[in-house]
């Protein structure tokens, strides 16, 4: 079958061990499934995964992809929960937890074999691309949102870089929550953007904030690390589930985060339970993920370039016929 996979560990130009053709197709195992891919969204874990970040040299070539719309054995319209082995379903009873192309091949291809349990069906109001960008940068900023943060309706948030999949989906799931959603970026045309997204307002990265805040959504990293801390009213909390500029910020604000008892949560994907929440929410609510650019699975290099080059606002998604 055709697909999308890392041959090759290239920690300094990723892009450069990414190929395009034949793998053998997923074989049938005990409580797994096998899933037809109609759609597949990018993330900045595919570009990490190429750099060797949690992806070992002897399990190459991996397929890449944590994320997938499909079809099921059955002819049923489903989405993916990528953590494997969350439960102990399908997996051996002492395996960590890992998430797709990590230890098993991922969605980038015409089919991928998952635990027979990481199966959700599909809403019929959900199409396969808007599906498929959910269970890892939507899900994160779900999670990060309403189980981290612990936010209530006129709380106020700020969603660091602005233009992110994790940012773009805390943008859109705060605003329908009823939260005061502030964001930043560096880009002017990515908060203007923002704030058609429903932020009340888009400033530039580290520029002061009209209000303290209740939480911050956090995946920049280093570089917005102080700002972030700032940025909080007492006893504030800090999610962060990333660190796309670097986790070594120059300053820690140590002395901030005790004296003002503020909090700071890691925060890694989501369970099985709230990625079911998220797809009733967009269900009922009318609300739909942010998506950049729609390509067809064999111009996958067209997208991983893109959100290399840090040019996209929302999900890159890939499609089989």
């Amino acid at each position: 079958m055709f697909a999308v996979y890392a041959a090759r560990i290239d920690r300094d130009q990723p892009l450069a061990g990414l190929e395009l053709g034949e793998r053998p197709a997923p074989e049938a195992r005990p409580g797994w499934s096998t899933v037809t891919v109609k759609a597949a969204s990018l993330n900045h874990h595919d570009l990490w995964s190429l750099r060797g970040v949690g992806l070992a040299e002897d399990k190459l070539p991996m397929i890449l992809g944590c994320d997938a719309a499909g079809v099921d054995e059955d002819g049923n319209e489903v989405v993916l929960h990528s953590v494997i082995g969350q439960s102990g379903h399908g997996v051996g009873p002492k395996e960590p937890r890992s998430i797709l192309t990590e230890r098993y091949q991922g969605t980038f291809a015409e089919q991928v074999a998952v635990p027979t349990w990481n199966i959700l069906p599909k809403p019929k109001e959900l199409s396969f691309e808007e599906a498929a960008c959910l269970p890892t940068a939507w899900l994160t900023a779900y999670r990060m949102l309403f189980t981290n943060a612990g936010v209530r309706p006129g709380d106020s948030v700020l969603v660091q870089g602005a233009g992110g999949g994790v940012a773009t989906a805390a943008i859109v799931l705060g605003k329908a929550a009823g939260l005061r959603v502030f964001a930043t970026s560096r880009d002017e045309a990515k908060r203007k953007r923002a704030v058609e997204l429903g932020a009340v307002e888009a400033l530039e990265s580290g520029a002061r904030l009209p209000q303290r805040v209740d939480a911050v959504i956090e995946t920049v990293g280093a570089a917005t690390w102080s700002h972030s801390v700032k940025s909080l009213k007492p006893g504030g909390t800090l999610v962060i589930s990333g660190a796309t500029s670097g986790d070594r910020p120059s300053h820690a604000e140590l002395t901030r985060i005790f004296f003002l008892e503020l909090k700071v949560v890691g925060s890694t994907m989501g369970t099985k339970d709230e990625l079911e929440d998220l797809l009733a929410f967009c269900a009922a609510t009318g609300v739909r993920p942010v998506i950049d650019e729609v390509l067809p699975m064999d111009r996958a290099r067209e997208g991983f370039e893109r959100l290399a080059s840090g040019e996209q606002f929302g999900k890159v998604v890939l499609t089989n016929p």
